[in-house]
């Protein structure tokens, strides 16, 4: 066989070159545009700037591999912030600048269920679809919105849901809740009031306490009187820390104790107090789920060094949750018949259960309720540090139960 012409080979090079070239102009001039706000100020200013560093990895991860693969075409994603300063006015008005003026193509929602709840309510007059990745609150679900998905954020009622699945599994049967007196906490009270009865564990004791209360005595000592064998208060960390501390000066102690913020640094600088207590987070080096879509733990925290090199913050649960909501957002456009908002929720629909992200497996509801994504059960185990003790898929250690009684530690 003759060996190809030189000019013929660099005619089929230039060709080639000038095809690719071709296509990454069409796909840069035609970019799926995306929009969304961001807090400068205000309450939400920092979990909001947390989140958009997330979704901007996603946005980063896209365009290296040359865009979003939409009808046989790639096209590029242009991400259009905006400012909304943590007020639910100016989110309204914003965006619907982004959709009237902007013209974008899919919605990512600011943090919080305030804020989204604004955006929800623009994105639904002006059929456009809005993907949530912060809003956990279950009333927003409940108002009617077809054009709404939940990628990544569970609502505060399902977030007791794998603490009650590991307390079913280790047998236990009956709970004692209590709450101080705050939609967020009260919301977390009433879910695992819920899950717990579903798995047939009897709630012997539920009451609510007052902001600003210091003494827990009371509340302890009827706990321990209820007979529970899991105590659950859904407390903020500093009443938390008062609680554990009072346990012990009490000799108050209970088989399971599950505490929604003992996974966090502060919590743990108690010490040994802090030993065997259950709690939840969905961000620590041994959760590392199977997944199907989007960078694994290692890639994403070396895109967010290469990306964010003079950020003092490290990545937390709030970015590692915007940027599954990025990757769920792409998975839809790259599997929906069009970017028309009833396109894109049916094809949020089918993908259901059929993904797993960064911050874990998706699934959501008609209502776009996102109905896994749970936050894995972690213990502060005597000596071994915090252990990811549930569930199975992600599960590193097995949990020390019943919990020691302090003399018995």
């Amino acid at each position: 066989m003759n060996n190809p012409d030189k000019r013929t080979l660099l005619k089929g090079a230039l060709i080639t070159a000038a095809s690719l070239l071709g296509a990454a102009a069409w796909a840069a001039d035609d970019p799926i545009r995306i929009g969304m706000t961001v807090s400068s100020a205000g309450n939400y200013a920092l979990a909001s700037q947390s989140g958009v560093r997330g979704v901007e990895i996603w946005v980063d991860e896209v365009n290296a591999a040359g865009g979003l693969d939409v009808n046989g075409e790639k096209r590029m994603v242009e991400l259009i912030k905006r400012d909304d300063r943590s007020d639910k006015q100016m989110v309204a008005r914003v965006y619907e600048d982004l959709i009237v003026n902007e013209d974008v193509d899919l919605l990512m929602a600011p943090f919080g269920s305030t804020l989204s709840a604004a955006a929800a309510t623009t994105a639904e007059r002006l059929d456009k679809f809005l993907v949530i990745w912060s809003a956990a609150s279950d009333a927003l679900y409940a108002q009617g919105f077809k054009n709404i998905v939940s990628a990544t954020q569970m609502p505060v009622s399902r977030m007791p849901l794998a603490s009650m699945d590991l307390a079913a599994d280790l047998g236990v049967k009956s709970v004692a809740i209590i709450s101080v007196d705050e939609p967020f906490p009260a919301g977390l009270a009433e879910g695992a009031r819920a899950l717990a009865e579903e798995r047939g564990i009897e709630v012997v004791m539920q009451e609510t306490y007052p902001k600003g209360a210091k003494d827990f005595s009371l509340l302890l000592q009827k706990a321990k009187a209820s007979g529970a064998e899991l105590f659950y208060p859904t407390s903020y960390e500093g009443d938390l820390i008062s609680m554990v501390r009072q346990m012990r000066q009490m000799n108050v102690s209970f088989p399971m104790t599950y505490m929604v913020y003992a996974s966090t640094p502060q919590f743990q600088d108690i010490g040994d107090d802090a030993d065997y207590i259950f709690s939840h987070t969905n961000f620590h080096p041994t959760i590392n789920w199977e997944i199907t879509a989007g960078l694994d733990r290692e890639e994403f925290l070396e895109a967010y060094e290469r990306l964010f090199p003079d950020v003092s913050y490290e990545p937390d649960f709030q970015t590692i949750l915007a940027y599954g909501a990025g990757v769920v957002a792409g998975e839809i456009i790259q599997n929906a018949e069009s970017l028309e908002a009833a396109d894109l929720k049916k094809t949020a629909m089918e993908l259901s259960d059929k993904l797993t992200v960064l911050a874990g497996p998706y699934a959501i509801d008609e209502t776009g309720k996102q109905l896994k994504m749970p936050f894995p059960v972690v213990q502060l185990q005597s000596g071994g540090g915090m252990e990811t003790v549930w569930p199975p898929e992600v599960a590193v250690a097995e949990p020390i139960y019943p919990i020691p009684s302090w003399d018995e530690r």
